[in-house]
């Protein structure tokens, strides 16, 4: 019998988490710890491989709280440092798993990692410099069909590292076991973007009957069809009236209308909405499927 397809909330807050440096508002002093969020991030288990979506500056700390210490992937939505400011920390991976950290991202993600981490793209690598391999998934900044569904595998099948002490590592070929070879699965990528004037794409990814959709301003219906038929499905939404990069409330709410998920999810939630309670209150008059997501709620598939 198939697995069924889980995610893990590691993290449902906005850019800059709840509560926010400095702020006294009623939901930053929140007893709830429900109002306590990180930096938005999911841990998803699909088809026996456990796939991380986005590794923001809290990566290290949600790794820990998860207790986790096996990664076959990481997927990346965008280049915002809120989403990728925790990829040195893949560096424990490497060293406990002896495997390279395949990442799949947008050409022009990738291009924005080689400015950032420019230390982890250089031909000989410094001595304990992350170790990752980059894949990408269709083109950069403007490419609206770039978004194909491709086969994520165990990262078994990666290199196995060998560290020499102030060498660094060397690669030796692996030897997967016929079960390890068999570890795969099939990830749609959902193309959206983050502004309405379609200035910069953002990867949400659909596995099995559950989709992880973040940082949307604007997606079309062509894109909205490949997330019919859905478990659960989550969105962004940072505040109740109109942002430039992110939906409102109600915006939030056509969407999950649109897709037509059995349950959905709010997620990168600001400090700008109300308390975890209220806002859960909310949505649930307006439809008992739609929830608040918050730090470690798992949900599954049917």
């Amino acid at each position: 019998m198939k697995e069924k397809t889980r995610l893990l909330f590691l993290g449902t807050g906005t850019s800059q988490g709840v509560p926010m440096i400095g702020c006294r508002c009623p939901v930053c002093t929140s007893a709830d710890p429900r109002d306590k969020r990180l930096r938005a991030s999911a841990l998803v288990h699909c088809d026996g491989l456990d796939i991380l979506v986005d590794a923001g500056p809290d990566f290290r700390y949600q790794m820990l709280r998860a207790d986790v210490r096996h990664l076959d992937a990481i997927l990346l939505t965008h280049n915002h440092k809120d989403h990728t400011g925790g990829l040195d920390d893949v560096r424990s991976f490497n060293l406990l798993e002896q495997k390279p950290v395949n990442i799949y991202c947008q050409g022009y993600v990738l291009e924005s990692l080689k400015r950032e981490y420019a230390y982890a793209f250089t031909k000989v690598l410094y001595p304990g410099a992350p170790e990752i391999k980059v894949n990408v998934i269709g083109g950069g900044v403007g490419d609206e069909d770039g978004a194909m569904p491709f086969e994520l595998h165990s990262n078994a099948l990666e290199d196995t590292l060998i560290w020499e002490s102030a060498k660094g590592y060397h690669h030796e070929k692996a030897c997967p076991s016929p079960e390890e070879l068999a570890l795969k699965t099939t990830v749609v990528p959902i193309q959206g973007w983050h502004h309405a004037e379609k200035k910069l794409p953002v990867l949400g990814y659909r596995f099995g009957k559950i989709a992880y959709m973040t940082d949307l301003k604007l997606i079309e219906d062509k894109e909205i069809e490949k997330l019919q038929g859905l478990d659960c499905v989550t969105v962004n939404c940072v505040k109740r009236s109109s942002h430039h990069s992110h939906f409102s409330l109600q915006e939030a709410v056509d969407f999950f209308r649109k897709v037509g998920a059995k349950r959905s999810y709010l997620t990168h939630i600001s400090h700008l909405l109300p308390a975890h309670e209220e806002l859960e209150a909310e949505l649930q008059s307006i439809d008992k499927s739609f929830h608040v997501a918050y730090d470690g709620l798992e949900i599954s598939e049917d």
